[in-house]
């Protein structure tokens, strides 16, 4: 408490750090009940006295409606305002808006160019988001090399995201040498977090034998790591396991479980999957109407029906 009775002396008499504290106080409850109107008005006393880190927690505010009705257009006011105070948050926040068209029209080379800026500041979020756009040539040409050398800079610094991103480059040789061993490092690191996709990439790892010793159960294992958070490549990964019985028991109704799960997100390799299962009654009751409901959803989705799949999993339906 005295803290905050600190803070609040300091903040009434015009003292900007003390404003944005205190409205971080608010945010986060810390030493007062959480409310972000009342960190939404401190945050704003502090900007409007040009106050970089307030302008960006009010830019927040804005873009995620923190005590405050949602604005994209206010929040990329003040993230600007922030940013060319060389504000690295909102240098990050600022070409995300760009990139995706929040509250401006979207403009890749913009959004790389205050990614540039923050990355080159050492911001991991940042430097992943630039391996990105140079992964893919959104805003810049096309450079795997690039993509990989933002994409270690920040995974050294223990970001998941990009530790499963350069562990794919390692994965497809995309700007590195292909290295499975390397990938299964980089992709071990982020699941590890909790990351679910590198949990998918890393169970994948497992269950084919790239730069691992083969191993159906530990496949499972990050397998169940990643569905259970509803990674949907992950559910019908799990699915296959269920279906094969590998690593587990064979249970065609557990395999049909993560497979319906996966395909109601859209996932189509999954919606093929339980088409074949309702066509063959396998984990579900037999039903050619169901079946095709799936088939079709898939066909939509752009994949076509596979008569070699419907042939593997009716021998292992039947084995």
């Amino acid at each position: 408490m005295i803290k905050i009775k600190k803070l609040i002396e300091k903040s009434k008499s015009a003292d900007v750090e003390a404003q944005n504290n205190l409205g971080n106080c608010y945010f986060y409850g810390d030493g007062v009940k959480q409310d972000y109107k009342e960190a939404f008005k401190w945050y704003q006393l502090a900007a409007e006295q040009n106050y970089a880190p307030a302008q960006c927690n009010l830019g927040l505010c804005y873009e995620f409606a923190y005590g405050v009705e949602q604005n994209y257009e206010k929040a990329v006011f003040w993230y600007k305002k922030a940013a060319e105070q060389e504000n690295i948050t909102a240098q990050c926040n600022l070409g995300y808006c760009y990139f995706y068209g929040n509250g401006i029209e979207r403009d890749y080379k913009k959004a790389v160019y205050w990614y540039t800026k923050a990355a080159k500041q050492g911001d991991a979020t940042t430097q992943c988001n630039l391996g990105d756009c140079y992964y893919c040539g959104d805003g810049v040409e096309q450079d795997f090399e690039k993509a990989v050398n933002w994409f270690r800079k920040a995974a050294e610094q223990n970001y998941a995201k990009a530790q499963n991103n350069l562990g794919n480059c390692y994965l497809y040789g995309d700007g590195v040498e292909q290295d499975y061993k390397e990938a299964f490092k980089w992709f071990k690191k982020a699941a590890e977090q909790n990351y679910a996709p590198a949990q998918c990439n890393l169970g994948a790892c497992y269950y084919y034998g790239d730069g691992v010793k083969q191993n159906y159960k530990k496949a499972v294992y990050w397998y169940k790591k990643a569905a259970e958070q509803g990674n949907a490549a992950t559910q019908c990964n799990l699915g296959d396991c269920y279906y094969y019985g590998h690593g587990v028991e064979q249970d065609f109704e557990k395999a049909a479980y993560w497979f319906e799960i996966s395909a109601e997100q859209g996932y189509t390799r999954a919606q093929i999957i339980l088409g074949n299962c309702y066509k063959l009654g396998a984990g579900v009751p037999q039903d050619n109407k169901k079946a095709k409901m799936w088939y079709d959803k898939a066909k939509e989705n752009g994949e076509e029906f596979d008569e070699e799949l419907l042939e593997l999993m009716k021998e292992a339906f039947n084995s």
